[in-house]
């Protein structure tokens, strides 16, 4: 498990980010609203350094009902 000092820093992804993704090694799932919210996905680059992305992406909650 890492220790609380060695979490990576969260990254906010903004258009045009030039992103170096090796493994993604998880991705949260969005809530359940219908509206853009932040997820984070935490990936692992080509020199093995571990990184926390922040993007929005559509909840869950929308419906065509």
């Amino acid at each position: 498990m890492i220790q609380a000092a060695e979490q990576p820093k969260v990254e906010k992804y903004t258009y045009g980010t030039k992103l170096d993704i090796a493994k993604v090694i998880s991705v949260e799932e969005p809530a359940n609203v219908c509206e853009a919210v932040p997820v984070h996905m935490v990936y692992e680059d080509h020199q093995g350094h571990q990184h926390v992305l922040e993007y929005s992406v559509m909840g869950k909650g929308c419906s065509n009902n």
